[in-house]
Order: structure tokens, then sequence, then C-alpha cells
């Protein structure tokens, strides 16, 4: 006998079994979500469950079999949106001269604004309801601020710790959602006019850039 045919090769790993059944549903979770999330954009008020069914394409027991109510849905909804959020606008340029990373950011910021408005419109008249939903409310707008200072670091670091939080309370409260919203809906902006209102107003707001060493 060679030594070879003496050494007992090992049998290979099974590859994991795939849970048909659970793809399945985790798919009609998502199309849930995604429908839920297109009558919000029709129409910025809470959906029923026949309306995100008939939307889906599936039955309202369908959503109730992976949803124990509306409010649940909602939450995964924000969670799906959130993250779609970051996904589709990453920080940009951050390196770049003021005037880039200002219009940088402003695109960024109106995007995310552009897409999110009508499930903003929603949390906000929902939260008192779910600690769940405020605190994702919560965590979108600290997202924000991160983002901003991310962005604006050469200007924000030569102001005093209590000067640079009111920059960024300011500079929040000029970018969020409602801002947005007003801008196109009540004075009838259009994207670029709008963009052009925000980096206008934060070039005020931030102190002047140091020179580079």
């Amino acid at each position: 006998m060679s030594m070879d045919s003496a050494v007992s090769t090992p049998p290979l790993p099974k590859p994991p079994r795939v849970d048909g059944r659970r793809l399945r549903s985790e798919r009609t979770k998502q199309l849930i979500i995604e429908a839920f999330l297109s009558l919000l954009r029709e129409e910025p008020v809470m959906p029923t469950a026949v309306q995100i069914a008939e939307r889906a394409g599936y039955s309202v027991r369908s959503i109730f079999e992976r949803f124990p109510d509306l409010v649940a849905l909602r939450v995964a909804a924000t969670d799906y949106a959130l993250a779609q959020a970051l996904a589709l606008a990453p920080a940009r340029q951050v390196d770049a001269d003021r005037e880039t990373r200002v219009k940088s950011q402003v695109e960024t910021r109106a995007f995310t604004c552009e897409r999110g408005i009508a499930l903003w419109r929603v949390l906000l008249t929902t939260e008192d309801n779910s600690g769940e939903l405020a605190i994702r409310v919560r965590r979108a707008r600290e997202t924000t601020v991160t983002r901003m200072e991310l962005m604006y670091k050469p200007e924000l670091a030569a102001l005093s710790a209590e000067e640079r939080q009111q920059t960024l309370i300011a500079l929040e409260a000029i970018t969020d959602m409602e801002s947005w919203a007003r801008m196109r809906e009540m004075h009838g902006l259009s994207f670029e006019e709008a963009c052009a209102v925000w980096v206008n107003a934060i070039d005020r707001i931030l102190p002047q850039t140091p020179p580079a060493k």
C-alpha cells in the first residue's frame, strides 16, 4: 500500500444550505417596505395596510406575518431608508477647497432631503408614539451634524467649543428636511436654486478658512 493511499483525505465541507423559504420571506419583506416608501413619496400621509398590500402585490395578512403592526413597519422602513441614504450619498471631496466642499455637502444633503422628506414628515407626526421612531429621528439629525463636522473641519477647528457647537446647531437647522421642503414647495425653487440658497447661507455662517500651512 502506498503512503498516499494510506492517508485518508478529509471530506470537503458541505456548502451552507440556502433556505429558499427564508429568502422569499425576506424578499417579500423588502417589497412591502418599498411599497410603503413609494406610497409616502406620492402622498406624505401614513398609508393603510390595505394600500400597502395592494401596492406590494401581497395580502394584508402577508404584512402582519412579517411585521407585528404598522409601527414596526415604519421602523423597518426608516432603517432601510437611512441605510440607503448613507449608501447613495457618501461624503465627497472632504479635502477640497472651501467652495468645493460647501457645494459638495449641499448637493449631497439636498439629494437626501429630496428623497426622504415624505418619510421624515410621517416620522415627525408619529415619533411620540414610538420610542424606536424617536431614536431614528435623533440619529438622522446626528448623522447630518457629523457629516458637517467632517466637511467643514478646517473652519470649525478655528472656533472655541461653544462657538463650534452654536455654528453646528445653526447649520443643521438651516439644512433640515423642512427647510428644503419650504424652498421647493412654498417658494417654488428648482433643485439648483434651492442648493444655491443653502450654499450662500452656509458660506455666510462659516468662519473664514484658515490659510493652508
